[in-house]
């Protein structure tokens, strides 16, 4: 009878024992779930699903503080971070922790859509060099109507009308780099090539003539090479807007409308009149086709970004100062030049807005406005005749295919929707990143 009392004894002792490890495997399981959870919080954070949550509310608020969006950790992911009973080692000693490692750091670049706008809304990372060949097709059709002369009472003139209709064709290609000094600040430098045609269906004007003519130009070459600087300005987030400032310098490296030929007519002559035979006439229009606008530009403006699940809304705003010119004058067919003095180019005010959606990993859509407030030319401080306030308004919808992690596929398409707008404008972008 002892001797079964100590067995007994000595199975509770063994029992007790058991107990005790087992109180210590379940201690270190409990600090390593709690180890998984702070570190779920933390990457929630970093994603952003805190904020989603808020503006989700409804069955998430609904379950009470622990409902999430995301799925909690699994039993198994617990249980292989928990400490084996081996590890465990004898009772009274706990197991060694096991490594956790670090949350990821937030991303704070803006997210990235199909860009349908000239700026771009995400910089170039820190070290990274992008070069972007790219091809842009454009043509515009206008009708203009002129009636030189009086009416004696309605529907009698005396006088001739001068009708016309204009047809333009113009195709860009352009190679573009952007390099990134810091993640926050990029430059770039865009280098165009123009090739434009213009056809012109008129009357000759100051003549009898009764029959159409077509009078057709071209002109190609180096267009105005331009240059920008872009500066995050802040670090937004789900549902926090990111804004990009930025300030472009052009150039005038391309051949502007002043040094091409022009058609003389009567009225463009006057200040030659020692030089020509005033009754040539002419069509009034260059016999070539410029590449650049003859003016320097300086062009601040902001974009901005606003991500907020499932779409992310972006615009521009900007106002682009055209430098004036002295001294200008133009070439006439006849061998002579007119004096045209200090010329200033109407300034332009731009705003635009649009809406980006990914679709999947690859293929994403944009679809925007852009319209642009052009203010008159002036002439000797004087507004040049038929010179007015133009509003520009193009109607944007672009499409990007993700190659690889380093090609991206953009195309954009342009409708005008004011008089004044090219009629369909064809954007193709293949950024490289290197």
């Amino acid at each position: 009878m002892r001797k079964k009392v100590i067995e007994q004894g000595e199975r509770i002792e063994a029992m007790r024992s058991q107990i005790g490890a087992q109180m210590e495997q379940l201690d270190a399981m409990k600090r390593a779930l709690a180890t998984q959870e702070a570190d779920y919080q933390a990457l929630r954070h970093a994603v952003g699903m805190d904020e989603l949550d808020k503006q989700r509310a409804g069955s998430i608020s609904a379950g009470g503080p622990g409902a999430s969006a995301l799925p909690m950790p699994a039993a198994q992911a617990v249980a292989a971070n928990a400490p084996s009973p081996d590890q465990a080692g004898q009772p009274g000693q706990a197991g060694p922790q096991q490594p956790v490692g670090e949350a990821p750091k937030p991303d704070t670049r803006p997210p990235e859509v199909a860009p349908i706008f000239q700026q771009p809304g995400v910089l170039t990372p820190k070290g990274k060099f992008i070069l972007e060949p790219a091809y842009q097709f454009e043509y515009s059709s206008v009708d203009r109507v002129a009636l030189v002369g009086y009416t004696v009472i309605p529907a009698i003139l005396i006088g001739l009308i001068d009708a016309r209709q204009v047809k333009t064709t113009t195709q860009i290609g352009w190679l573009t780099t952007r390099y990134g000094i810091t993640n926050r600040l990029e430059v770039e430098l865009r280098v165009p090539y123009v090739y434009e045609h213009q056809d012109t269906i008129s009357r000759e004007i100051f003549t009898g003539a009764a029959t159409d003519n077509a009078f057709g130009s071209s002109g190609h070459g180096l267009g105005d090479i331009e240059a920008t600087a872009r500066y995050q300005i802040n670090v937004g987030g789900p549902d926090k807007a990111f804004y990009v400032g930025w300030l472009r310098v052009k150039s005038a490296t391309g051949k502007d409308p002043f040094q091409v030929t022009t058609d003389c007519i009567q009225r463009c002559v006057e200040n030659v009149i020692n030089e020509v035979d005033l009754s040539a006439t002419g069509t009034g229009l260059p016999l070539e086709q410029p590449t650049g606008t003859g003016f320097w530009s300086i062009q601040p403006g902001v974009t901005w970004l606003y991500p907020t699940d499932p779409v992310v809304f972006f615009g521009n705003l900007s106002y682009l100062y055209n430098v004036p010119r002295d001294n200008v004058s133009r070439k006439i067919l006849l061998g002579g030049t007119e004096e045209l003095g200090k010329i200033k180019e109407g300034n332009i005010a731009d705003v635009s807005i649009g809406m980006g959606l990914s679709l999947n990993e690859k293929a994403s859509i944009s679809i925007g406005y852009d319209q642009s407030f052009v203010g008159v030319t002036k002439q000797n401080g004087q507004t040049v005749p038929g010179s007015v306030k133009t509003v520009l308004g193009t109607l944007l919808i672009g499409g990007s295919w993700r190659l690889n992690d380093k090609r991206t596929l953009n195309f954009t398409l342009g409708v005008g929707v004011t008089r004044d707008t090219p009629d369909a404008t064809v954007t193709v972008r293949v950024p490289m990143m290197f």
